[in-house]
């Protein structure tokens, strides 16, 4: 049996990229595992790589900042599962520009996505969480469930051209170090994991505007000049960045067992990188 037999999932963003390698090893440790994707196609993919390796999976599209969608992912785990154990906050992209160039789109967008959708989803799990846990201790039980939230390193140090993307993730720090200390009575662990340079689609595709993904019509330029990233590579102490089964790994650690007296922390997996 795997450390996470019985345990349901929602990962949000995990269609594709660190998300999907998250939902990938949570799923490999016995969790039923809720996936998300803008588009559908990435979701079920991930939906059947998971089935077809014997785990349970079922899928949740749609953006995670429409007003309706953290209640609908939430129900959605409760429907197909009959619980909720594990909520990993990791949908998001970036949308880069120096701030006197930065409009008010961007700005909200990235707050949005980042901040906005993790709060709106915790606070539509907390009924479910509230009730569980009193059922749970008039039965003499004691369930931890886990909460990771996603931030970078950029939310840690800031970063020349992520105005909107580092506030966006420093504040989901400080709602993780809130929530821990809100939810603490509930045995809910809540942490954070912030990543340095992992090599996704979103940063090894040239950034000569030759590669883009589309953002609910937001066509929105991804990836990291090659000489940039060299040079971000060279400051790393392990030389190289992540891969996205590394950057699974340091969530998956929040998830586990091991983990029950843990709680507020901020893990930053950057191969070594300070700011």
């Amino acid at each position: 049996m795997g450390k996470l037999e019985g345990k349901v999932a929602l990962i949000s963003g995990s269609g594709r990229g660190i998300g999907q390698a998250v939902a990938l090893k949570l799923a490999s440790e016995g969790a039923s595992v809720v996936i998300n994707d803008l588009d559908a196609a990435p979701a079920d993919e991930t939906v059947a790589q998971i089935k077809a390796a014997g785990s349970k999976a079922v899928a949740c599209v749609g953006s995670v900042t429409a007003p309706d969608f953290a209640e609908r992912f939430v129900k959605t785990a409760i429907e197909n599962f009959g619980g909720l154990d594990i909520i990993v906050n990791n949908a998001g992209y970036t949308w880069d520009n120096v701030l006197q160039k930065m409009t008010d789109e961007q700005w909200y967008a990235m707050i949005d996505v980042h901040l906005t959708a993790p709060f709106r989803i915790l606070r539509a799990a907390s009924g479910f969480i509230r009730e569980a846990v009193k059922a749970e201790t008039e039965a003499g039980k004691q369930v931890f469930r886990k909460v990771v939230n996603i931030s970078s390193i950029a939310g840690v140090g800031g970063n020349a051209g992520q105005a909107n993307y580092a506030a966006a993730k420093a504040g989901i720090i400080g709602l993780t170090r809130t929530m821990a200390k809100e939810w603490g009575r509930y045995k809910v662990n809540v942490n954070c994991v912030a990543y340095g340079l992992i090599n996704t689609r979103l940063t090894s595709a040239p950034a000569d505007g030759s590669s883009e993904i589309d953002v609910e019509g937001k066509k929105i330029k991804t990836g990291v000049n090659p000489d940039l990233l060299k040079a971000m590579e060279a400051m790393i102490p392990l030389g190289r960045g992540g891969t996205p089964e590394e950057a699974a790994g340091a969530v998956a650690m929040f998830c586990y067992p091991e983990s029950n007296y843990v709680s507020g922390e901020l893990l930053v997996c950057g191969g070594g990188f300070r700011i």
